[in-house]
Parts: C-alpha cells; structure tokens; sequence
C-alpha cells in the first residue's frame, strides 16, 4: 500500500509533485509563459483540491473566470488533454 512515515496533506504533496513535473518539463525544452504557468498551477490545485481534472473542470471556477475550455484551448492546444492526463498522474499517482 505504500505506507507513509508521515502523514502530508494531499494539497502540500500535489505541489511537490508539481514541481517536479515543472522541472521535467523544463529538462525536456518545454517551457511555459506566465499565463500558461498560472493556468497550470489552476489544474493543479484542482486537482489538489479533486483529486483529478477533466473537462467539465473548465466550467468550474477560477477556470471559467478566465475563458473556460476554449480559452484552455487557447494556451495549450491539443496539448491540453495531454496535459491534464499527466498531471492527473502526477499529482495523484
């Protein structure tokens, strides 16, 4: 089961691993705008906060606030499900 020495808020380790998806992507040669980032950290506290992201997330707040699915689409491309794939992964594994 992979039994912890120490119990750690899912939210504090959904960023740590952020992180470290962050610095692969970085080790790869991609890299992100601002906006791109902030958008990122957005899936990544839903996911912090769902334990997993979709679509329909884009209809939720703050996604929604900024444009939604298609303005998702907008920084990304047909990355994004791509993305949220592996950062579902990631953040949840």
């Amino acid at each position: 089961m992979g039994m912890e020495e120490e119990l750690v808020p899912f939210e504090a380790r959904a960023r740590e691993r952020f992180e470290a998806w962050m610095a692969t992507q970085e080790a790869d040669g991609r890299t992100f705008s601002a906006e791109q980032r902030r958008w990122l950290e957005d899936i990544r506290d839903h996911i912090a906060g769902s334990v997993s992201t979709g679509r329909d997330a884009f209809d939720l707040a703050p996604f929604s606030q900024q444009g939604g699915l298609g303005r998702a689409y907008e920084f990304s491309g047909e990355a994004l499900t791509r993305i949220q794939e592996e950062l579902n992964q990631a953040l949840a594994a």
